[in-house]
């Protein structure tokens, strides 16, 4: 899909100037609120950004001050985990 939006042409100058590629920023700002909102995974982040690694995913949301969810219920998996594993 191809999205177009107007900006008044010096604000727009004024963006470019401070952020660049401006369909790119638009692009990452779409990803950023869409993985907050738990609409994207991480994994589809990186797919829709480019990114040929999950490490390169991880460091833009990390950059962006976008953490990866984990909740209590993610520990909790984890320390089951952890002890299946650990008892062999």
């Amino acid at each position: 899909m191809e999205i177009a939006i107007q900006l008044p042409d010096d604000f727009a100058r004024r963006l470019q100037t401070q952020w660049g590629d401006l369909s790119q920023r638009t692009l990452e700002a779409i990803a950023i609120e869409a993985y907050r909102e738990e609409m994207l995974t991480a994994a589809e982040v990186g797919k829709l950004l480019g990114h040929t690694s999950r490490w390169q995913t991880e460091k833009f949301l990390y950059d962006k001050q976008v953490y990866l969810h984990y909740d209590e219920d993610d520990l909790t998996h984890d320390i089951a985990t952890i002890q299946q594993l650990t008892s062999r």
